[in-house]
């Protein structure tokens, strides 16, 4: 049975409370990548009018990046760039970006963030926009490294006859990458009550 504390506003709240909270919050987080993995099965079927659907073209541009032997943060962060598409339909990269944001390294967070700027310049000019949009990113550290994730990744990513392993095979290395957070405010917070825990 999980702990609760019993203040009415946090103004009040005290060092143990916290110590609680940390505790029971660290029981959440162990939860988080199965989460994520769970929601990434929301895009089976979404094709949105693509030839294949979003759960298909996520694990195609994890299969390329992993047949191109990129790390495992890399993979993962290949594998979950479209997972704000349900949720995001308007701003699906930023979705995905503050998902691993507090697991992956400022040049990964980043070309997820952009990446979809940066697939626009294969098509934003079929709809209206400007396709040299990335073009703004120019002076970016990490303009290079977005533009071939695109390019070498998620542009080929649509193809219906492609055979790639399936979601589990990719499942472990997602829990890895999400097993405790290495950056943002909260990393220290969380990294804390694990180990608490784990005594």
């Amino acid at each position: 049975m999980s702990q609760r504390t019993s203040f009415r506003e946090i103004v009040d709240s005290t060092r143990e409370d916290w110590e609680i909270i940390a505790t029971e919050q660290s029981k959440v987080a162990e939860g988080l990548a199965d989460r994520v993995l769970d929601h990434f099965g929301l895009l089976i079927d979404d094709y949105a009018g693509y030839p294949v659907d979003r759960f298909d073209h996520s694990l195609q541009t994890a299969c390329l990046a992993e047949q191109d032997g990129r790390d495992e943060e890399y993979i993962v962060c290949a594998l979950l760039h479209d997972i704000g598409d349900t949720l995001g339909i308007y701003n699906h990269a930023d979705v995905a970006a503050v998902i691993l944001e507090p697991f992956v390294s400022e040049a990964n967070h980043w070309l997820v963030k952009h990446h979809g700027i940066f697939q626009g310049y294969n098509f934003f000019h079929y709809i209206g926009m400007d396709r040299n949009m990335r073009d703004q990113f120019k002076d970016s550290p990490y303009y290079d490294y977005t533009e071939e994730f695109v390019m070498k990744y998620d542009n080929p990513a649509f193809n219906a006859d492609r055979v790639t392993p399936p979601l589990d095979h990719y499942a472990p290395m997602v829990r890895n990458i999400m097993r405790k957070p290495k950056y943002g405010i909260l990393k220290n917070l969380a990294n804390d009550a694990l180990r608490t825990r784990q005594r």
